[in-house]
């Protein structure tokens, strides 16, 4: 066995373990997601038992609350009591949040076996790793996961993680075996120092768009289901930790923001390599078509989410057009439709 053939066997060591760990990952998230209530109750419960304790071993504190001249004294008893000296026992994590942050710390993990596959399988075929449908979904998937711990670090979001991981983790099942692909060097038409800059920001534009299309998602869940409403079934029980629904409006946006440029500057930039590989920058092939359909659906929600009358959930059923019509480009128009972009190694 060659020293390339060792690299591509460690790299796809690499995915399939990222893979195992995300599952693991996920797994945390959704028992956080599933004992947050129970914790909550719990602590609500401890809380109303500690009141009573300091009632029932506090009689000053009993009488000042019947007598309003009295409340300085009970005041001071309870200073004196928890005062220098005393060692308060620090309350323990409650099991959701451990659960959370187990679940958080492997999705680090994960994103460094995804990091570690790519570059791994760019050694052993000496030439950058995006020449097939496995390697950009691979690269779809990291961007996605290195996005969500930037954007999603903040507590308002981690709740989000178990809905982002889900589509990861089905992306990442169906490019270890539908679209998988052994390492080896690439078609001629793809020998070109645009193929690492050209699909490098279609890929991570994509990916971010996953973030943003996801966050829509939730915020028409929310939108369905408001907080503080009682309502029974599996959808309100989902969207009961989700955040408010302008947070997460705002999230979707913003994010959509950055995706849509770099969405935009690869289409461009495609069109440049289309010029100098087959003679014309734009022929209407299947997928620069859909590409362009595309950019244009998040013209639309950006240009509707800055419009008051379009706000709220016909701009957001706008942003989820824009992540269906992406995905309808990655897979229907690479594995069932023939054009000049049918080299994604399942022909």
């Amino acid at each position: 066995m060659t020293e390339n053939d060792t690299l591509a066997r460690y790299s796809d060591w690499a995915f399939e373990s990222a893979f195992a760990v995300l599952v693991l990952a996920l797994v945390l998230l959704v028992a956080e997601y599933a004992t947050h209530r129970a914790d909550v109750v719990a602590e609500r419960e401890r809380e109303l038992v500690a009141a009573g304790r300091r009632a029932a071993s506090d009689p000053a504190g009993r009488r000042a609350a019947s007598d309003p001249a009295g409340r300085r004294a009970a005041s001071d008893t309870v200073e004196r009591t928890a005062g220098p000296g005393r060692v308060e026992e620090a309350p323990k994590r409650a099991l959701s949040q451990r659960l959370g942050n187990m679940g958080r710390a492997l999705v680090v993990v994960v994103a460094g076996l995804q990091v570690a596959s790519i570059v791994l399988r760019g050694l052993a075929t000496e030439r950058f790793p995006l020449g097939n449908m496995y390697e950009f979904v691979a690269m779809a998937c990291t961007a996605a996961v290195i996005f969500g711990l930037i954007v999603l670090r903040k507590p308002a979001y981690r709740t989000m993680w178990v809905y982002l991981l889900v589509p990861v983790l089905i992306l990442m099942f169906l490019a270890a075996t539908v679209l998988y692909a052994d390492a080896a060097p690439v078609v001629p038409a793809l020998r070109s120092f645009w193929l690492p800059i050209h699909v490098t920001i279609i890929s991570v534009g994509s990916g971010i768009f996953l973030v943003s299309g996801v966050a829509s998602l939730l915020f028409l869940l929310r939108i369905r289901f408001p907080k503080g409403e009682e309502r029974s079934g599996v959808f309100a029980a989902l969207a009961e930790r989700l955040p408010d629904a302008q947070t997460l409006d705002r999230l979707a946006y913003r994010t959509t923001i950055i995706g849509f440029p770099l969405f935009g500057a690869g289409i461009i930039l495609g069109a440049i390599w289309a010029e100098a590989a087959w003679g014309r920058f734009w022929g209407w092939d299947p997928k620069e078509t859909v590409s362009f359909i595309t950019w244009v659906v998040y013209a639309a929600y950006l240009h509707a989410r800055a419009t008051s009358g379009w706000r709220n959930t016909r701009a957001a059923w706008i942003n989820v057009a824009g992540f269906v019509a992406m995905l309808f480009n990655l897979f229907i128009i690479n594995m069932v439709v023939s054009g000049l972009h049918s080299y994604a190694g399942l022909n």
